[in-house]
């Protein structure tokens, strides 16, 4: 544990609450876990996501070298998103909060 006396941006728990902040980040990095999708995969995996959060969401993780971006050739253009070494790093992370929220509290 590191001896730090207030949240800097260069804090690695930081860093890695800032790629997991905002509602549905979980889920679409859950799914990105299973393999690369495309947007409409994403929107059929998780229909209450409106797909503006969703673009937000898939900007922001791109942003953090969360997730990549690929344009898929042919007509209609396509594009995949997949997660980047960092992204699936992230596996164990959102395994260890679940399983801490799923601890009963005494």
């Amino acid at each position: 544990m590191a001896d730090v006396a207030a949240p800097l941006p260069s804090c690695p728990v930081e860093i890695a609450l800032a790629a997991l902040h905002g509602r549905w980040t979980t889920l679409v990095i859950r799914e990105l876990l299973r393999g690369g999708r495309s947007f409409t995969d994403l929107a059929r995996a998780l229909p209450a996501l409106s797909d503006k959060v969703l673009t937000e969401r898939l900007t922001q993780l791109t942003t953090l070298g969360v997730v990549e971006r690929h344009r898929v050739p042919g007509w209609p253009p396509r594009v995949r998103y997949e997660l980047t070494d960092r992204g699936r790093a992230l596996g164990p992370v959102l395994q260890t909060l679940w399983d801490w929220g799923s601890i009963e509290s005494a």
